[in-house]
C-alpha cells in the first residue's frame, strides 16, 4: 500500500496506472537454443550425479544459463511448447524429459 501511494505522490496517476498483468517469464529464441544444446549434453555435464533430467534441474539450469526464475510448472510448460517429452523414470520416482527428435514441435511450422 506504501508504494502505491509513493507512486501516486512522485507520479501522479501515470505511476499507479497498470502495467497489465504479470507474465510469465520468456526466453527468447536464442535462449531455447542454448538450452535445447545444454540439455543434450546430459546432466553430468552439468554437475549432476545421473543422467535423468528432472523439472527441478532443469529449471535450475534455466536459472543457470539465463537468468530467469521459472516455476516448475513453468519449464513443464515451457518443455512441452518446445517440443520435449517425459518418461517415467523407472525405478526411480524422478521424471526423465528426453527430446521429440524427428517429429515437427508443438507450435512451429
Amino acid at each position: 500500500m506504501e508504494q502505491w501511494r509513493r507512486q501516486w505522490r512522485e507520479r501522479g496517476e501515470a505511476g499507479v496506472l497498470s502495467k497489465g498483468p504479470p507474465g510469465r517469464p520468456r526466453l527468447s529464441e536464442a535462449q531455447i537454443a542454448r538450452l535445447e544444446r545444454e540439455l543434450e549434453r546430459g546432466p553430468l555435464v552439468h554437475g549432476w550425479a545421473d543422467q535423468r533430467w528432472t523439472l527441478a534441474r532443469i529449471k535450475t539450469l534455466i536459472g543457470r544459463l539465463c537468468h530467469v526464475s521459472y516455476t516448475v510448472e513453468g519449464t513443464w510448460q515451457l518443455l512441452k511448447r518446445h517440443g520435449w517429452s517425459w518418461q517415467p523414470g523407472g525405478r526411480s520416482s524422478a521424471t526423465t524429459w528426453r527430446s521429440w527428435s524427428g517429429r515437427r514441435r508443438p507450435g512451429r511450422r
